[in-house]
C-alpha cells in the first residue's frame, strides 16, 4: 500500500478521525506498588494504517472503489474531449449549434461533479467505518500495553493542529510498538506484498477527475 493516503486520498476523501489526547488514569481504587511515571507518545493513525489488519482492510477498500475510479475517469475524459472538439469547431458552428453543445457539455459536466461528489461521501464513510472498528480495539490494546510497561500518560500525535507535543525522544514514541502488539492479539496475516519503503501506508482513492478547461459559454 502506498503511506500518503490517509490524510489526502485522491478524491479528496481526507480522514477525518481524531483521537484525542489518550491517557490511562487509575481510579480511586489504585493497585499497590509503584506509581507509573512513563510517559509515551504514539500517532494512533498511522498504527492503524500499519497494522496487519488496517492494511488489508484499507487495500480491500482502494480496490472496492476501483470501478468508481475508472468511471469517473471515463466521464471526465469525455467532458474534456468535447470541450475541445468545442473549441476547435467553434468558428464553423452556427449560434445554434454553439448553444446546444454548450448545454451538452455543461449537463455532462453537472452529472461529473455530483457523481463525483457522491463518491467522495460514500467513499468517506465507508472508510470511516473502518478506521473507527479498528481505531476502537486499538484503544483497548493500547491501554493493556501502557499498564503492562508503566506507561502513566501516553499522547497522540495523529493530528499537528489539536496536539501539543512539540518534540519528544524518540525512545518515548511507542507506534511500532503498538501496532506489534494489536497485530499479536488480532491474529490478521501480514500483507504478502508489502510496500517497498518497508512501510505500511493507507489506501489511495479514486482521483478527482481533471477539467483543467472552462465549459464553454452558450452564446
Amino acid at each position: 500500500m502506498n503511506v500518503a493516503k490517509f490524510k489526502n486520498l485522491a478524491l479528496g476523501f481526507g480522514l477525518s478521525i481524531v483521537f484525542s489526547t489518550v491517557a490511562f488514569a487509575q481510579g480511586a481504587a489504585a493497585p499497590a506498588g509503584p506509581v507509573p511515571t512513563k510517559v509515551g507518545v504514539v500517532n494512533i493513525q498511522q498504527a492503524i494504517a500499519e497494522c496487519n489488519e488496517g492494511n488489508k482492510e484499507l487495500e480491500a477498500l482502494q480496490q472496492r472503489f476501483a470501478p468508481k475510479q475508472a468511471e469517473l475517469k471515463g466521464q471526465s475524459d469525455e467532458v474534456e474531449s468535447l470541450k475541445k472538439q468545442y473549441q476547435a469547431q467553434s468558428e464553423k458552428l452556427s449560434d445554434d449549434e454553439k448553444g446546444s453543445r454548450a448545454k451538452a457539455i455543461e449537463t455532462k459536466q453537472k452529472s461529473l461533479q455530483r457523481n463525483y461528489e457522491d463518491a467522495q461521501a460514500e467513499f468517506q464513510q465507508a472508510e470511516q467505518d473502518v478506521i473507527n472498528r479498528i481505531g476502537a480495539k486499538m484503544l483497548v490494546v493500547l491501554e493493556k500495553y501502557s499498564k503492562a510497561h508503566d506507561y502513566a500518560l501516553v499522547l497522540d500525535v495523529s493530528n499537528p493542529q489539536t496536539s501539543s507535543v512539540l518534540w519528544a525522544t524518540q525512545g518515548t514514541v511507542i507506534t511500532k510498538e503498538l501496532v506489534e502488539a494489536y497485530n499479536s492479539e488480532n491474529l490478521t496475516a501480514a500483507p504478502s506484498k508489502p510496500a517497498a519503503s518497508g512501510a505500511a501506508k493507507p489506501a489511495t482513492a479514486p482521483a478527482k477527475p481533471a477539467t483543467p478547461s472552462a465549459t464553454p459559454k452558450k452564446p
